[in-house]
Protein backbone atom coordinates (compact mmCIF):
# COMPACT_ATOMS: atom_id res chain seq x y z
CA UNK A 1 0.00 0.00 0.00
CA UNK A 2 2.36 2.30 0.46
CA UNK A 3 4.08 1.98 -2.71
CA UNK A 4 1.02 2.65 -4.48
CA UNK A 5 0.29 5.69 -2.36
CA UNK A 6 3.72 6.83 -2.93
CA UNK A 7 3.43 6.39 -6.88
CA UNK A 8 -0.04 8.02 -6.55
CA UNK A 9 1.61 11.78 -4.99
CA UNK A 10 -0.32 11.06 -1.27
CA UNK A 11 1.80 12.97 1.54
CA UNK A 12 2.67 9.21 3.48
CA UNK A 13 3.74 9.28 6.81
CA UNK A 14 4.31 5.40 7.78
CA UNK A 15 4.03 3.80 11.66
CA UNK A 16 4.61 0.04 12.07
CA UNK A 17 3.94 -1.81 14.87
CA UNK A 18 5.82 -4.27 17.00
CA UNK A 19 3.68 -6.57 19.17
CA UNK A 20 7.08 -7.93 20.91
CA UNK A 21 5.98 -11.36 20.33
CA UNK A 22 8.95 -12.57 18.12
CA UNK A 23 12.51 -11.66 18.21
CA UNK A 24 12.73 -10.98 14.32
CA UNK A 25 9.91 -8.62 14.62
CA UNK A 26 12.68 -5.70 15.29
CA UNK A 27 14.20 -6.44 12.00
CA UNK A 28 10.95 -6.53 10.24
CA UNK A 29 10.15 -2.96 11.47
CA UNK A 30 13.54 -1.72 10.00
CA UNK A 31 12.68 -3.05 6.82
CA UNK A 32 9.96 -0.47 6.85
CA UNK A 33 12.15 2.05 7.80
CA UNK A 34 14.78 1.39 5.50
CA UNK A 35 12.27 1.71 2.25
CA UNK A 36 10.33 4.40 4.57
CA UNK A 37 13.87 6.13 3.86
CA UNK A 38 14.41 5.10 0.18
CA UNK A 39 11.21 7.09 -0.59
CA UNK A 40 12.02 9.73 1.50
CA UNK A 41 8.76 9.31 3.58
CA UNK A 42 8.50 9.83 7.45
CA UNK A 43 8.22 6.94 9.63
CA UNK A 44 7.51 5.58 13.25
CA UNK A 45 8.11 2.42 14.97
CA UNK A 46 5.66 1.61 17.70
CA UNK A 47 6.67 -0.57 20.40
CA UNK A 48 3.77 -2.19 22.17
CA UNK A 49 3.00 -5.06 24.85
CA UNK A 50 0.23 -7.17 24.71
CA UNK A 51 -1.86 -7.98 27.93
CA UNK A 52 -2.82 -11.51 28.55
CA UNK A 53 -5.38 -13.38 26.46
CA UNK A 54 -6.33 -14.19 22.90
CA UNK A 55 -2.76 -12.72 21.31
CA UNK A 56 -4.27 -12.05 17.66
CA UNK A 57 -7.52 -10.20 19.77
CA UNK A 58 -5.09 -8.55 21.74
CA UNK A 59 -3.18 -7.72 19.12
CA UNK A 60 -5.61 -5.73 16.98
CA UNK A 61 -7.20 -3.91 20.16
CA UNK A 62 -3.10 -2.62 21.71
CA UNK A 63 -1.93 -2.14 18.01
CA UNK A 64 -5.10 0.44 16.90
CA UNK A 65 -5.23 2.19 20.41
CA UNK A 66 -1.38 2.55 19.75
CA UNK A 67 -2.09 3.86 16.14
CA UNK A 68 -4.66 6.31 16.93
CA UNK A 69 -2.86 7.81 19.79
CA UNK A 70 0.28 8.26 17.27
CA UNK A 71 -2.09 9.54 14.56
CA UNK A 72 -3.44 12.26 17.21
CA UNK A 73 -0.17 13.25 18.23
CA UNK A 74 0.60 13.87 14.36
CA UNK A 75 -2.31 15.33 13.53
CA UNK A 76 -3.51 13.03 10.96
CA UNK A 77 -6.64 11.71 10.80
CA UNK A 78 -6.88 8.99 8.72
CA UNK A 79 -5.12 5.36 8.99
CA UNK A 80 -5.13 3.44 5.90
CA UNK A 81 -4.77 -0.47 6.39
CA UNK A 82 -3.52 -3.13 3.59
CA UNK A 83 -6.46 -5.33 4.32
CA UNK A 84 -7.39 -7.17 0.54
CA UNK A 85 -10.02 -9.10 -0.53
CA UNK A 86 -8.50 -12.37 0.51
CA UNK A 87 -8.65 -11.07 4.42
CA UNK A 88 -12.02 -10.35 3.63
CA UNK A 89 -13.58 -13.21 2.72
CA UNK A 90 -11.58 -15.05 5.07
CA UNK A 91 -13.62 -12.70 7.45
CA UNK A 92 -16.57 -13.56 6.97
CA UNK A 93 -16.24 -17.45 6.45
CA UNK A 94 -14.66 -17.08 9.94
CA UNK A 95 -18.24 -15.18 11.27
CA UNK A 96 -20.56 -17.46 8.76
CA UNK A 97 -19.05 -20.41 10.64
CA UNK A 98 -19.72 -18.99 14.51
CA UNK A 99 -23.42 -17.82 13.55
CA UNK A 100 -22.49 -14.43 13.29
CA UNK A 101 -25.60 -11.89 12.81
CA UNK A 102 -25.69 -9.17 10.01
CA UNK A 103 -23.42 -6.97 11.98
CA UNK A 104 -20.50 -9.55 12.17
CA UNK A 105 -21.13 -10.86 8.55
CA UNK A 106 -20.61 -6.68 7.22
CA UNK A 107 -17.10 -8.20 7.47
CA UNK A 108 -14.08 -5.97 7.40
CA UNK A 109 -15.26 -2.22 7.07
CA UNK A 110 -14.30 0.42 4.35
CA UNK A 111 -14.14 2.87 6.59
CA UNK A 112 -14.91 3.40 10.07
CA UNK A 113 -13.71 5.35 13.47
CA UNK A 114 -11.37 3.58 16.11
CA UNK A 115 -13.30 3.18 19.24
CA UNK A 116 -13.25 6.01 21.87
CA UNK A 117 -11.63 8.29 19.05
CA UNK A 118 -12.21 10.79 16.09
CA UNK A 119 -9.44 9.00 14.15
CA UNK A 120 -10.72 6.81 11.24
CA UNK A 121 -9.49 3.45 9.76
CA UNK A 122 -10.25 3.20 5.62
CA UNK A 123 -8.94 -0.09 4.00
CA UNK A 124 -9.11 0.88 0.07
CA UNK A 125 -7.18 -2.22 -1.43
CA UNK A 126 -10.78 -4.31 -0.22
CA UNK A 127 -11.26 -5.16 -3.81
CA UNK A 128 -7.98 -6.22 -4.93
CA UNK A 129 -6.77 -9.87 -4.50
CA UNK A 130 -3.67 -10.63 -1.94
CA UNK A 131 -1.58 -12.26 -5.23
CA UNK A 132 -2.10 -8.66 -7.30
CA UNK A 133 -0.70 -6.79 -4.28
CA UNK A 134 1.75 -9.11 -4.54
CA UNK A 135 2.56 -8.65 -8.18
CA UNK A 136 3.39 -5.16 -7.14
CA UNK A 137 5.70 -6.12 -4.65
CA UNK A 138 7.25 -8.13 -6.70
CA UNK A 139 7.97 -5.77 -9.31
CA UNK A 140 9.35 -3.20 -7.22
CA UNK A 141 11.70 -5.92 -5.88
CA UNK A 142 11.02 -4.78 -2.19
CA UNK A 143 12.04 -7.43 0.40
CA UNK A 144 9.53 -8.23 2.67
CA UNK A 145 8.60 -10.01 6.41
CA UNK A 146 7.54 -13.49 6.42
CA UNK A 147 5.82 -13.75 9.60
CA UNK A 148 5.07 -17.30 10.65
CA UNK A 149 2.49 -17.31 12.47
CA UNK A 150 0.55 -16.67 9.34
CA UNK A 151 1.14 -20.47 8.66
CA UNK A 152 0.43 -21.25 12.75
CA UNK A 153 -2.39 -23.71 12.57
CA UNK A 154 -3.22 -23.25 15.89
CA UNK A 155 -5.29 -19.91 14.73
CA UNK A 156 -8.94 -20.55 12.58
CA UNK A 157 -8.38 -17.68 10.04
CA UNK A 158 -4.65 -20.09 8.84
CA UNK A 159 -6.90 -23.07 8.75
CA UNK A 160 -9.43 -21.20 6.94
CA UNK A 161 -6.56 -19.39 4.65
CA UNK A 162 -5.20 -22.74 3.47
CA UNK A 163 -8.41 -24.47 2.63
CA UNK A 164 -9.37 -21.77 0.45
CA UNK A 165 -5.98 -22.01 -1.01
CA UNK A 166 -6.69 -25.41 -1.90
CA UNK A 167 -10.41 -24.48 -2.96
CA UNK A 168 -11.33 -24.69 -6.51
CA UNK A 169 -15.26 -23.83 -6.27
CA UNK A 170 -14.90 -20.82 -3.41
CA UNK A 171 -14.66 -17.49 -5.53
CA UNK A 172 -12.80 -15.12 -2.98
CA UNK A 173 -13.51 -12.46 -5.02
CA UNK A 174 -17.89 -13.33 -5.42
CA UNK A 175 -17.15 -13.83 -1.06
CA UNK A 176 -15.53 -10.31 -0.61
CA UNK A 177 -17.91 -8.33 -2.72
CA UNK A 178 -21.04 -10.31 -0.57
CA UNK A 179 -19.56 -8.84 2.41
CA UNK A 180 -19.35 -5.60 0.81
CA UNK A 181 -22.59 -4.92 -0.10
CA UNK A 182 -23.93 -6.57 3.30
CA UNK A 183 -21.80 -4.03 5.02
CA UNK A 184 -24.03 -1.19 3.17
CA UNK A 185 -27.10 -3.13 4.64
CA UNK A 186 -25.77 -3.03 7.59
CA UNK A 187 -24.44 0.83 7.44
CA UNK A 188 -28.21 1.42 6.71
CA UNK A 189 -29.43 -0.56 10.29
CA UNK A 190 -26.55 1.60 12.13
CA UNK A 191 -28.16 4.42 10.28
CA UNK A 192 -31.62 3.80 11.32
CA UNK A 193 -30.73 3.18 15.14
CA UNK A 194 -28.84 6.62 15.35
CA UNK A 195 -31.81 8.63 13.73
CA UNK A 196 -33.94 6.42 16.72
CA UNK A 197 -31.86 7.43 19.43
CA UNK A 198 -32.05 11.10 18.40
CA UNK A 199 -35.60 11.66 17.63
CA UNK A 200 -37.12 8.74 20.03
CA UNK A 201 -34.97 8.47 22.90
CA UNK A 202 -34.95 10.80 25.74
CA UNK A 203 -32.96 10.80 29.00
CA UNK A 204 -34.75 11.18 32.33
CA UNK A 205 -32.63 11.72 35.23
CA UNK A 206 -30.47 8.86 35.30
CA UNK A 207 -32.61 6.77 33.01
CA UNK A 208 -33.10 6.58 29.28
CA UNK A 209 -36.76 5.88 27.49
CA UNK A 210 -37.42 5.03 23.94
CA UNK A 211 -40.39 4.14 22.06
CA UNK A 212 -39.43 1.20 19.70
CA UNK A 213 -42.33 2.02 17.54
CA UNK A 214 -42.22 5.59 17.08
CA UNK A 215 -40.51 5.59 13.51
CA UNK A 216 -42.35 2.14 12.15
CA UNK A 217 -45.35 0.09 13.30
CA UNK A 218 -42.82 -3.24 12.83
CA UNK A 219 -40.72 -5.05 14.19
CA UNK A 220 -37.02 -3.98 13.57
CA UNK A 221 -34.93 -5.98 16.04
CA UNK A 222 -31.96 -5.58 14.30
CA UNK A 223 -32.06 -1.57 14.68
CA UNK A 224 -33.22 -2.55 18.00
CA UNK A 225 -30.27 -4.49 19.23
CA UNK A 226 -27.88 -0.89 17.85
CA UNK A 227 -30.41 1.28 19.93
CA UNK A 228 -29.77 -0.68 23.06
CA UNK A 229 -26.14 -0.74 22.36
CA UNK A 230 -25.78 3.00 21.61
CA UNK A 231 -28.17 4.01 24.87
CA UNK A 232 -26.30 1.89 26.96
CA UNK A 233 -22.88 3.65 25.43
CA UNK A 234 -24.62 7.01 26.81
CA UNK A 235 -25.31 5.53 29.94
CA UNK A 236 -21.92 4.63 30.33
CA UNK A 237 -21.38 0.79 30.05
CA UNK A 238 -19.81 -0.92 26.80
CA UNK A 239 -22.87 -3.87 25.92
CA UNK A 240 -21.70 -6.31 23.23
CA UNK A 241 -24.46 -7.53 20.68
CA UNK A 242 -25.58 -11.07 22.23
CA UNK A 243 -26.00 -9.10 25.54
CA UNK A 244 -28.36 -6.04 23.82
CA UNK A 245 -30.27 -9.04 21.47
CA UNK A 246 -30.97 -10.70 25.16
CA UNK A 247 -32.26 -7.18 26.14
CA UNK A 248 -34.21 -6.98 23.18
CA UNK A 249 -36.34 -10.29 23.63
CA UNK A 250 -36.89 -9.75 26.90
CA UNK A 251 -38.36 -6.18 26.24
CA UNK A 252 -40.61 -7.75 23.41
CA UNK A 253 -41.61 -9.89 25.92
CA UNK A 254 -42.28 -7.91 28.01
CA UNK A 255 -40.43 -8.91 30.85
CA UNK A 256 -38.06 -6.83 33.08
CA UNK A 257 -34.54 -7.68 32.63
CA UNK A 258 -30.89 -7.15 33.94
CA UNK A 259 -28.55 -7.85 31.42
CA UNK A 260 -24.85 -6.58 31.14
CA UNK A 261 -24.94 -3.68 33.84
CA UNK A 262 -28.67 -2.61 32.11
CA UNK A 263 -31.83 -2.91 34.04
CA UNK A 264 -34.47 -2.57 31.27
CA UNK A 265 -38.25 -2.88 31.50
CA UNK A 266 -41.30 -2.30 28.83
CA UNK A 267 -43.57 0.12 30.66
CA UNK A 268 -46.81 0.92 29.65
CA UNK A 269 -48.40 4.96 30.73
CA UNK A 270 -51.52 5.82 29.66
CA UNK A 271 -51.73 4.32 26.69
CA UNK A 272 -48.17 4.81 25.61
CA UNK A 273 -45.80 1.83 25.84
CA UNK A 274 -42.24 2.44 26.18
CA UNK A 275 -39.00 0.68 27.06
CA UNK A 276 -36.44 2.18 30.03
CA UNK A 277 -32.80 1.44 30.49
CA UNK A 278 -31.34 2.59 33.59
CA UNK A 279 -27.56 1.10 35.07
CA UNK A 280 -27.64 -1.83 37.39
CA UNK A 281 -27.84 -0.55 41.05
CA UNK A 282 -24.30 -2.03 42.71
CA UNK A 283 -24.53 -5.03 44.67
CA UNK A 284 -25.05 -5.28 48.20
CA UNK A 285 -21.75 -7.17 49.82
CA UNK A 286 -21.78 -8.05 53.28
Amino acid sequence: MLLLAHAAGFDCHVSTVNHGLRAEAASECLLVEDLCSELDVPCTVIDIMLAKGNVQQEGRRARYDALAKWATREGIGMILTAHHADDQAETLLMRLNRGSGLGGLAGVRERRPIDGTDIEVARPLLAFRRSELHAVIDGAGVAVADDPSNRDTAYDRVRLRQNLERSDWIDVAGVARSASLMEKSWSMVEGLAAEDVTEHAERRGEAFTYDPFAASGVERVPVWIEVVRKIAGDLGITLDRSDAAKIVAALTDTRKVNVGGICAEAIEDHGANYWSFRREPPRRTG
